[in-house]
């Protein structure tokens, strides 16, 4: 299990348009056609990783709390040649089991996750209205290790700011997780880099 932080995009980035399989219904799904709502959350997720299953739970009850105010989408682009548990029919077992209301994508190119400079999973980037990028970074404080609850309050803060319409907090965290796994030769230049 690598470490991996996230990149920290640049605060005011676009979000980068997207299509990509929903593994639930099977149909396509893309950036476009979401509703403009005051917000999009973009999950970058997988269902081996500890990190993540550290903190599932607390995906489903943020879908559950915000996925009538916000737009969420979770998207998964580990290489399922070399990581079978994360093809899409896990992803939608994984989905269903949760009982998720927010899509979940595939991104079987890794070019969506190389254009959100996603670099870990969880890997959490957060839009406005506008979809400018408000919010990268952890979902709270909480590894699997540390012992401390998982409250998902650093993401939380930021989804109220938005729904607030007031600025969100600046300082924002790195996300820690495992390294996206990247097909033989695809790894993007900033893999790595985190910051």
């Amino acid at each position: 299990m690598a470490l991996t932080p996230s990149t920290m995009l640049d605060l005011g980035t676009p979000a980068p348009d997207f299509e990509l399989l929903e593994v639930v219904s099977g149909q396509s799904l893309s950036l476009a056609t979401l509703p403009e709502q005051p917000a999009l959350l973009v999950m970058f997720i997988c269902c081996h990783c500890p990190f993540v299953k550290h903190v599932r739970e607390q995906l489903t009850e943020l879908g559950q709390d915000y996925s009538d105010r916000i737009g969420i989408v979770a998207i998964s682009a580990n290489d399922v040649d070399r990581h079978p548990d994360d093809s899409p029919q896990k992803l939608k077992e994984m989905a269903q089991s949760l009982g998720w209301s927010f899509p979940v994508l595939y991104d079987e190119s890794q070019e969506v996750a190389k254009s959100y400079t996603a670099a870990c999973t969880p890997d959490f980037f957060l839009f406005d209205r506008d979809r400018r990028l408000a919010y990268r970074g952890q979902l709270d404080g909480s590894r699997p290790s540390n012992n401390i609850p998982v409250t998902g309050e650093d993401l939380r803060e930021a989804i109220e700011a938005l729904l607030a319409k007031k600025p969100v907090n600046p300082t924002q965290l790195p996300s820690i997780g495992c390294n996206i796994k990247w097909k033989s030769g695809n790894e993007p230049t900033y893999y790595g880099l985190g910051g």
